[in-house]
């Protein structure tokens, strides 16, 4: 599993992909940081993450998903790792865990605004710590969706894409009908931002993460057996 985790690592750092994430991100972020709480004199830092989540992930976690399981199919590298000696779940893990890497890279830069906001006043750090927790697990979720769509195709803008309208719907869900508050990942989201840290939304996050990575598991088996 490391040698794919250093693999997918490589591929992230030595091509543009996990740079312009993390400076997409960053860039992002620091707009809705000054909007937030530069220009309004606040010391929310929790919705900083929040409005993150709502304008920014959605729209970028599918630049490091869209080529997991593509790009191996369409340059045809995919036969190459099924018939490895390497078992489905080390695959598998070995690309989460790298793009989950990547996450968290980025994640620990955003501890520079929160460096300038104590320069003025301490927020609540535990309200911080538990936000950006519930941060990595959302983001951990939508990683494993992305990564699920990525293996049903071997096109990354239709993976991209896909993985972009996949997450829309989640997020205008509750708008659409409240019966459909159940599929929405931000509002799983935030009770985290609120300073509690919430069971059942934790529990639901891990136990969608996990259903996709096992989903991801199940598609890439069965690709192996038909080759």
């Amino acid at each position: 599993m490391w040698a794919i985790i250093k693999k997918e690592l490589k591929t992230y750092f030595f091509s543009p992909i996990g740079y312009v994430f993390i400076g997409l991100f960053l860039a992002m972020f620091s707009i809705i940081f000054y909007i937030t709480t530069i220009s309004q004199g606040a010391i929310t830092y929790q919705y900083v993450f929040f409005y993150s989540v709502m304008y920014i992930v959605v729209f970028i976690i599918p630049l490091l998903t869209m080529r997991m399981f593509s790009e191996e199919r369409k340059n045809g590298t995919e036969q190459l790792l099924i018939t490895s000696p390497r078992s489905m779940v080390a695959i598998t893990l070995g690309k989460f865990i790298a793009a989950l890497l990547v996450i968290i890279i980025t994640e620990l830069f955003t501890l520079v605004y929160l460096a300038i906001m104590y320069y003025f006043k301490a927020p609540a750090i535990m309200t911080v710590l538990t936000t950006m927790f519930g941060f990595l697990l959302l983001s951990m979720t939508y990683i494993s969706l992305g990564m699920f769509i990525s293996s049903l195709t071997e096109n990354q803008i239709i993976s991209g894409i896909s993985t972009i309208a996949v997450f829309v719907v989640t997020w205008l869900a509750p708008n659409i009908s409240t019966n459909l508050i159940a599929i929405s990942l931000i509002d799983k989201f935030y009770p985290f931002a609120t300073g509690v840290f919430p069971i059942t939304e934790t529990i639901s996050l891990l136990s969608i993460t996990v259903m996709f990575v096992l989903l991801t598991m199940i598609v890439m088996k069965r690709r192996k057996l038909v080759k």
